[in-house]
């Protein structure tokens, strides 16, 4: 197959893949993968092939072909082409929850020669570190890296990048628990859609309004909550995109265990570990048992709910999802203490506030907790956060984390 019929038969891909004819999309792609000679197409069909496995949930084929993606880039000999592999290749690592591994791709494409693409494509190669960050609650790190994420996507005019930004931003700060930003900066991503999304894909805007969702929800908003993860669900289903709806399925049990109706719940997060589980996501694993164990609690089920909290800590720990596992130890204290186990109680303190430690998530200014429960929070440009009460309180113009840190003791 020439270049010119490898050109034609990508493009007959890419209408096929956005009438929603997925499956005949990906059979025109691998076929000219088998047959075509031209490597220039060859690279580009790979890159259709990483985006469809991706918003499929098909993250191992996803990492297969980013892999290969990446031998081509070698062949091309072409330092742009490399830099869109290795992101391709951080992607797949990062729907794998191989944090670790995607934060070093991110930095191999950040190491790389000066590039055309270098101006593009910097901004997603932040996103995607910001989000590893993230997933390995680094949260300070995360946020400068989606900071700078954002700074690319306003100096090259890029709203879609933007958009997603401002949703990974909206999981940030519902982390660390600022739910006013947490809901504003979604919000922020759904005008995104609004005002320049009309040629793009529906995925902007489910995305957008699960983000939502998930937002309203925590500050107990619910009726808005279940209105905007049924949009999204709307069209995650549309589109056959189940990692969304593993995602929409987990925010309906939360909201139906908000509403204490865990009948309904229960189900819920069966179908939501269902998918997670099938596709690989062991972040959104821990998350749906996070909210299983919750509902065993609030039935007085302790047995129940330990078994379920252990399963989820090893997971947790296998990410490397700090957060999580802090919540989980929370979980385990408030039991033990009922309970009346004294030993077990201490060893879970014990382990809670090492988490918190590690985290780094208290206020280094009035030395408590930040993601106990709902407050304002504040970054300076450092991307250390604070209570914005204490800021305000103390007038502080430089970061007291920064200042301590810079005090160390010299030897004589």
């Amino acid at each position: 197959m020439g270049q010119d019929q490898t050109k034609q038969q990508i493009e007959k891909g890419l209408q096929l893949y956005q009438s929603n004819q997925t499956e005949k999309a990906l059979q025109v792609w691998m076929k000219v993968l088998e047959k075509s000679s031209d490597l220039m197409g060859r690279f580009r069909v790979l890159g259709c092939l990483v985006t469809a496995h991706s918003e499929m949930g098909r993250y191992k084929e996803m990492l297969k072909f980013a892999v290969v993606q990446i031998d081509t880039a070698r062949e091309l000999e072409d330092a742009d082409f490399l830099l869109e592999s290795y992101l391709n290749l951080a992607r797949s690592n990062e729907k794998l929850c191989e944090f670790h591994k995607t934060i070093s791709y991110c930095k191999t494409c950040l190491g790389l020669p000066g590039t055309r693409a270098g101006a593009q494509l910097g901004g997603q190669v932040s996103l995607s570190m910001g989000n590893a960050f993230l997933g390995l609650s680094v949260f300070q790190k995360a946020l400068e890296s989606f900071e700078k994420a954002l700074r690319y996507a306003h100096n090259n005019d890029d709203a879609m990048l933007e958009c997603r930004v401002c949703c990974s931003l909206g999981s940030f700060y519902a982390q660390v628990k600022d739910y006013e930003k947490a809901l504003f900066f979604p919000c922020k991503a759904a005008e995104l859609v609004n005002d320049y999304g009309k040629g793009w894909s529906l995925k902007y805007r489910a995305m957008s309004q699960y983000h939502m969702a998930v937002a309203y929800r925590l500050l107990g908003h619910l009726g808005s909550a279940m209105e905007c993860c049924e949009e999204s669900m709307k069209i995650a289903l549309q589109h056959g995109d189940r990692p969304l709806q593993a995602l929409c399925l987990l925010c309906f049990a939360d909201i139906h265990r908000s509403r204490g109706d865990l009948e309904t719940a229960f189900p819920r997060y069966d179908s939501a570990m269902s998918i997670m589980t099938e596709i690989g996501n062991r972040l959104g694993q821990v998350q749906a048992l996070l909210g299983v164990a919750k509902c065993w609690i609030a039935r007085k089920a302790l047995d129940k709910a330990l078994d379920v909290i252990e399963r989820a800590q090893d997971l947790a720990e296998e990410v490397g999802n700090k957060l999580s596992q802090l919540k989980l130890h929370c979980l385990s204290e408030s039991i033990y203490r009922s309970k009346g186990l004294q030993r077990e109680l201490r060893a879970h303190v014990v382990r809670f506030h090492e988490c918190v430690e590690e985290t780094e998530l208290y206020c280094g200014l009035c030395g408590e907790s930040i993601g106990e429960k709902n407050s304002r929070l504040q970054a300076l440009p450092c991307s250390h956060i604070f209570h914005l009460r204490c800021l305000q309180n103390n007038g502080t113009r430089s970061c007291p984390n920064c200042r301590r840190s810079s005090m160390k003791p010299g030897f004589v």
